[in-house]
């Protein structure tokens, strides 16, 4: 397994060697991380897709993108191995170091393995209640477990699958989104304190670095909605179990120009200011990568989204996020060498700059 995690000294290397905009790189938590990230998510789970994953990870590192980001459901766990294998042949090959990358990956949802011939249920029989790591009761209807036991399990899977010592993003998968519809808000909130103790375990074990939360509706819905997270409340929790130097520094969540809310909505109280999740984020410190920057596909057709810059439809919708204060990096899932190239075409041009970005949403708004 290949040792270390993403440092300043690695990720500072990295942007200085890349070629690409030093504007093009954020530096968040004493790490310079590329302002555009590779997802993994979509694809089928078997070898032919394996590969192109493998060889887009490869190709978008090169391109000068440091960030990589999976899960352990992604493809049954066949995308945490094409990841492994991408960053294990770029270190064999000299072209990186492990200190220059940073790999998240998530965990909560039940999955089983596409390289096991058992079913679904089989596997999960098997591998989890057989062994103990799942009880009867602890897996909700939305095929999720955030028990410590089964979090700990999946954790050291990634590793396996990433075949390195530590992860250097641990994130907690659509953990409200998973868990609500069978569980009360108290309850939910007490589960996530035992994850977060877990985590800050983990920490000090050496297999992960930081840890977050990977989200579809909790940071962007009114408060009054069941799903509703605040952020500032879970910072706090966070701070209450791991001190100031707590390791829950991440968020992730839908965000696009037609996904809005992340921007628009001023659905998060600080102190007795209502603000968007987006500037919620920035004041507490907390970094922003965003999903779905294409909706799959559909806001590339002509005509979707506005136009500006003369830029492709790709290449505004990544200018749009990646400009966005609070945001880090728009995560991009991208397979063929043709879009990989079309994509990081934007690494080739900086971000707008703040003011830039705040006339063009005046505009689009008004």
């Amino acid at each position: 397994m290949i040792s270390g995690h993403a440092t300043f000294e690695g990720t500072r290397e990295f942007s200085k060697n890349s070629g690409i905009n030093s504007e093009n790189f954020k530096e968040f938590e004493n790490l310079f991380l590329s302002n555009v990230g590779i997802g993994t998510y979509l694809g089928d789970p078997d070898a032919k897709t394996d590969e192109l994953v493998k060889n887009a990870v490869k190709q978008s590192i090169q391109s000068g993108i440091n960030v990589v980001d999976t899960a352990i459901n992604y493809r049954s766990q066949k995308a945490e191995r094409s990841v492994g294998k991408a960053i294990a042949e770029l270190v064999k090959e000299g072209k990186i170091n492990r200190n220059q990358i940073f790999i998240s990956s998530k965990n909560g949802y039940v999955t089983n393995d596409a390289d096991v011939q058992l079913g679904f249920w089989e596997y999960v029989k098997e591998e989890y209640s057989q062994k103990g790591v799942i009880q009867e009761g602890d897996v909700t209807s939305g095929y999720h477990c955030m028990t410590p036991s089964y979090l700990s399990d999946q954790l050291d899977r990634s590793l396996k699958n990433l075949d390195i010592e530590c992860l250097d993003l641990m994130y907690l998968h659509n953990a409200v989104e998973g868990q609500i519809k069978d569980i009360s808000k108290e309850k939910f909130l007490e589960n996530l304190k035992s994850v977060f103790e877990l985590y800050e375990q983990k920490r000090d074990e050496g297999k992960i670095k930081f840890y977050g939360m990977a989200t579809w509706e909790c940071f962007r819905v009114p408060s009054d909605n069941p799903q509703y997270l605040s952020l500032e409340d879970t910072v706090n929790m966070a701070k209450k179990i791991g001190g100031e130097n707590h390791g829950f520094r991440f968020i992730q969540l839908p965000y696009n120009m037609n996904y809005d809310q992340a921007l628009l909505a001023k659905n998060q109280l600080l102190g007795s200011e209502n603000v968007s999740i987006l500037e919620a984020a920035l004041r507490l410190g907390i970094g922003v990568f965003t999903s779905v920057p294409f909706m799959q596909g559909r806001l590339l057709t002509p005509g979707t989204i506005p136009e500006f810059n003369n830029l492709k439809p790709s290449l505004r919708a990544l200018q749009f996020i990646r400009s966005s204060p609070g945001v880090l990096a728009p995560l991009v899932g991208q397979k063929s060498a043709e879009h990989v190239s079309e994509n990081l075409e934007i690494m080739k041009i900086p971000p707008m700059s703040e003011n830039d970005f705040l006339a063009l949403v005046k505009k689009l708004i008004s």
